[in-house]
């Protein structure tokens, strides 16, 4: 007699929607922000590449579109990732229940809706720029309200969030201001807005976060690792960060070795006190870490080109090396602790290995090679076409990598976690 038996059901896996964006911070900021680098980028892309080759024409904006990247990239597109972020650690540093949705969720229609708007307005629709940049605004005063909310309820004192918020009141106020130029005001209001984004804002909070976590990484994956965070540190970066943006703002340029050169010697000296090192017998560094220190080496690279910069300028009045320091910076750092803490945060919260997987190395090498494109785009002969070739290299480093993490968040968890 043969029975036949049937074989049992297959666990049902809910399929890609919009809906599972909304169920934690990161995943709806996090896909925020991986829309807007490309869409930010391709644009610039094909403003760079129509006036090197004269391809096509774009319409006139009545902001200068160096200024409009400038603005873009430091206000909507790093800060998508970074409240993505903060809004889910905040919680867990300050020792408070997690977020609900409807703290989140207007952070990321504002940001979102604005930078799309803003997009429109550079491709010809007239009131798009003041339409994203009043959205922009109401997104981050969104996310300033729930984080400040967050810093009240606290009983203790957690510097680093203290440190993190300070920075993002120099980012509003960046967006403001910007708004402010649009609406009317000088230019040198949107000139300071340009300025607050790299030093009042995006400096200060990543290296709050690479102060506060990636000695505890390290101490999770490296045996015998011994962490190093000293708060007079922190509190040197942020006074010395503060003096090269006064100097900025006030075209200083002679006297920025002033900040630059102590700069240089933290940053290079918390990069040799951050890197672990191997023991006999241990196992290798866990490639996932190794991307975080690498791009941290990034900064006193930074730090070596604006001090050749200003010392070649206060001695001949030559500027050299043009936008190659702010590159390195925005480029290097930025972009390299971007892939690395978006792979590892994506990974973790996915229920996935915490593990550099070969799209997230793809990226993250080509990252390195385009800020190098990048910075000898200024030193080499035809600026123009090798700034666009960069342009070109960073769609193509990120657009992979983009689309795996965005399709990660809107799917659930893999191992059946809610967030």
């Amino acid at each position: 007699m043969h029975i036949e038996v049937a074989p049992p059901p297959r666990p049902h896996r809910a399929g890609a929607s919009p809906a599972w964006l909304a169920h934690a911070p990161h995943r709806l900021m996090f896909f925020i922000g991986a829309s807007n680098v490309l869409l930010a980028m391709l644009w610039w892309t094909l403003w760079l590449l129509s006036v090197r080759f004269g391809l096509w024409t774009l319409p006139a904006m009545a902001v200068p579109p160096g200024w409009l990247h400038a603005f873009l990239m430091q206000y909507l597109v790093l800060p998508s990732f970074v409240f993505g972020f903060l809004l889910t650690v905040f919680p867990r540093w300050l020792g408070l229940p997690d977020l609900q949705r409807w703290h989140y969720v207007p952070v990321g229609l504002g940001l979102m809706g604005g930078q799309l708007a803003i997009l429109l307005g550079a491709a010809g629709w007239e009131v798009g720029l003041t339409v994203g940049l009043w959205m922009a605004l109401a997104g981050w005063t969104a996310a300033l309200a729930i984080l400040g909310r967050l810093l009240a309820d606290e009983k203790g004192r957690t510097w680093h969030a203290r440190s993190c918020y300070a920075a993002l009141v120099l980012g509003w106020l960046g967006v403001a201001m910007f708004l402010a130029f649009v609406l009317g005001a000088p230019a040198n209001w949107a000139f300071a807005s340009i300025k607050l984004g790299g030093f009042g804002l995006l400096l200060p909070v990543y290296v709050t976060v690479a102060h506060r976590m990636f000695p505890f990484f390290a101490g999770n994956a490296v045996p015998g690792y011994k962490a190093w965070r000293p708060l007079a540190w922190l509190g040197a970066v942020w006074a010395l960060a503060m003096l090269h943006l006064a100097l900025e703002l006030v075209h200083g340029y002679a006297w920025l070795w002033l900040a630059d050169v102590p700069l240089l010697s933290l940053t290079g000296y918390a990069v040799w006190r951050w890197w672990p090192r191997r023991v006999a017998g241990a196992p290798r560094m866990p490639g996932l870490l190794a991307v975080l220190f690498i791009g941290t080496a990034w900064l006193p690279v930074t730090f070596a080109l604006y001090l050749a910069q200003s010392l070649v300028y206060a001695t001949s009045g030559e500027f050299i090396l043009g936008r190659a320091p702010m590159h390195a910076l925005f480029i290097g750092f930025f972009g390299s602790v971007l892939v690395a803490m978006v792979t590892r945060v994506t990974q973790g919260h996915s229920g996935r290995p915490l593990q550099m997987y070969p799209i997230a190395w793809f990226a993250f090498i080509a990252i390195q090679l385009v800020a190098t494109l990048r910075i000898l785009a200024d030193v080499l002969p035809d600026p123009g076409l090798w700034q666009a070739l960069a342009a070109v290299g960073w769609l193509l480093a990120l657009s992979p990598w983009v689309a795996r993490i965005g399709h990660i968040y809107l799917t659930p968890r893999r191992d059946g976690r809610p967030g």
